[in-house]
């Protein structure tokens, strides 16, 4: 059952986005724990609304990750339980859409790579398992280059995300990862020269190196410099010279 102290909006029904902002703030509050069901009746009853108005609410929590609504005989409305992932989920869908829209330019993701990545590879440095040093070396990818573009691709993208679990710290990835995968889905889109997977290569080794020795500098270095190579490989692949023009 669900409380109903102190809980009603109003004598007069809000709309639907009021509706929602304010069981957005129980779920947040903890008022309502994760997995608890939300009945439509009784939810109704307390705040004092239509069914129409309070589904319109759920669809609105549902698609920031707040409620899930299951169908079925055990269907229902549910407060979902905290992840992580969402948030870089979120995160991709919200660059896609402002990088869609010129709000955002490949600078600025390169700069967000850096920002979040050379402390990112310092701390790796210094939290990293044996176990997941050799996750990295198994991230690197063949010199030849005999793989596939797309297989290449995602060791690369494998080395990076290994390396933010070494940092162990689940936010830094989840704002990580999307930025990387805008990256390559708007801009670099498996067209980048041999040469440029050959220095990706020669800079993972480094970052590699420095992480298993344990060597917070030196991985932030090698980190940057590497992020430091990137920037004009991305500005190639979009004809780009700089954010301002």
């Amino acid at each position: 059952m669900i409380a109903s102290e102190g809980a009603v909006v109003g004598s007069v029904s809000p709309s639907y986005e009021q509706l929602a902002e304010r069981i957005r703030q129980l779920v947040l509050d903890g008022a309502f724990a994760p997995g608890t069901r939300l009945p439509e009746d009784e939810l109704a009853a307390r705040f004092g609304v239509g069914r129409s108005t309070l589904r319109e609410a759920l669809r609105i929590l549902s698609s920031q990750g707040l409620v899930a609504v299951v169908r079925g005989s055990r269907g229902g409305a549910y407060v979902t339980r905290p992840d992580v992932g969402l948030v870089g989920e979120q995160l991709e869908l919200a660059l896609n859409l402002l990088t869609g829209r010129g709000v955002l330019c490949v600078d600025h993701l390169v700069e967000a790579r850096e920002v979040l990545e050379v402390p990112a590879a310092r701390l790796a440095a210094l939290r990293r398992t044996p176990e997941q040093v050799a996750a990295l070396q198994g991230c690197l990818f063949a010199e030849d280059l005999s793989d596939p573009a797309p297989v290449i691709w995602e060791a690369n993208f494998k080395f990076h995300l290994t390396l933010m679990d070494a940092a162990a710290n689940p936010l830094l990835k989840a704002m990580t990862w999307p930025v990387f995968t805008v990256l390559r889905t708007r801009y670099l889109r498996d067209r980048a020269p041999a040469d440029f997977w050959l220095q990706v290569l020669a800079d993972h080794r480094r970052i590699l190196a420095a992480v298993a020795a344990g060597d917070g500098e030196a991985a932030a270095r090698a980190m940057r410099t590497h992020i430091d190579r990137l920037r004009p490989v991305y500005r190639m692949m979009v004809g780009e010279g700089s954010r301002d023009g």
